[in-house]
């Protein structure tokens, strides 16, 4: 039976994670590694959702575990609230995944590849919903090409579309922009949004950290196989204590104003603009602009550098490396 994304009895959350481990057995020559260590992660129903972590963080391996490719070591799954050990085939038809690799058969069309994969899960010809899917993702008028003539934005969206095919409460989509120029992107994502104010919950990975905090609400980083952070996007980079002011003076300066000693301050090269990082918690912004008024400077502008996703990442990742 294909899960239904009807209002009544839905869950609250999409996914469900407790203490999730993988170890990977060793070979003759190497050891046993350790993929994922008791992870815990709860992805709520409707939201889109970004995983995101250095290369062999796990990724992969959590998106793979999901999928029924991968057994766990030890832990509980739940996907749209079906336990993944006590109904395994339910649990995987709540959920679509699409891989990164273009596997796509290049002898086929759009529609027959949509046809073809919804009778691998089992969907009557009567519940098909093929048409709606081609218009969807954007190649209705693609429906008769070979996929081999598709440009790789089109096989991106052909890979949503199959994932879609027996109508999952769930998209897992792993790396969907990699290789992809920024215009195709761009028309992914806007078809991606509009699954996700359909109803369908999203999880998204992807290296392409400005993406995930455009698009997701909430935000989970995942590095030597623990998660290190998982909030909604605001709270998330809340957590960063730093911000830079930059000051533009009307007149060149040769070195950094003695009253400016006390905060981390740095003259560009040209001499007209101070950049002042320092931590909201502690200093104010008005003591640095009185510092820089002491200093007897004109003023011609001030702007600040807020904390992005990048911040976080790269001080969550390197603390957790050191």
């Amino acid at each position: 039976m294909t899960p239904s994304n009807s209002a009544a009895g839905l869950p609250d959350n999409a996914i469900e994670i407790a203490g999730l481990s993988k170890t990977y057995a060793g070979g003759k020559k190497t050891a046993p590694k350790q993929a994922l260590n008791s992870v815990d992660l709860t992805i709520p129903r409707g939201s889109l959702f970004a995983l995101l972590g250095p290369n062999g963080a796990g990724k992969s391996t959590l998106i793979n575990v999901l999928a029924g490719m991968v057994i766990k070591t030890e832990g509980r799954v739940k996907i749209w609230d079906i336990d993944i050990d006590q109904d395994h085939r339910n649990a995987k038809a709540a959920i679509g995944i699409v891989p990164q690799e273009l596997n796509i058969d290049p002898f086929f069309t759009p529609e027959e590849l949509l046809e073809v994969q919804a009778g691998l899960y089992g969907v009557p010809p009567s519940e098909r919903r093929t048409d709606e899917i081609l218009r969807l993702i954007g190649l209705e008028d693609k429906r008769a090409a070979y996929a081999r003539t598709l440009s790789g934005g089109m096989r991106r969206r052909l890979l949503i579309g199959k994932a879609m095919v027996h109508n999952p409460p769930i998209l897992v989509l792993d790396e969907p922009t990699a290789g992809v120029d920024i215009e195709l992107r761009q028309q992914l994502w806007e078809n991606v949004v509009a699954l996700n104010k359909r109803g369908t919950t999203i999880l998204l990975t992807t290296h392409y950290l400005e993406e995930a905090e455009e698009l997701c609400d909430r935000i989970a980083i995942i590095n030597h196989g623990r998660v290190v952070a998982n909030d909604d996007k605001k709270s998330l980079l809340g957590q960063l204590d730093s911000k830079t002011m930059v000051v533009t003076v009307s007149k060149p300066l040769s070195e950094t104003p003695a009253t400016l000693a006390d905060f981390n301050a740095a003259l560009t090269e040209d001499g007209l603009a101070l950049h002042v990082t320092y931590k909201p918690s502690s200093v104010k912004a008005g003591q640095i602009l009185a510092a820089v008024q002491g200093a007897g400077l004109q003023i011609e502008d001030i702007s600040t550098v807020e904390t992005d996703l990048e911040d976080i990442f790269l001080q969550l990742t390197k603390s957790e490396a050191a």
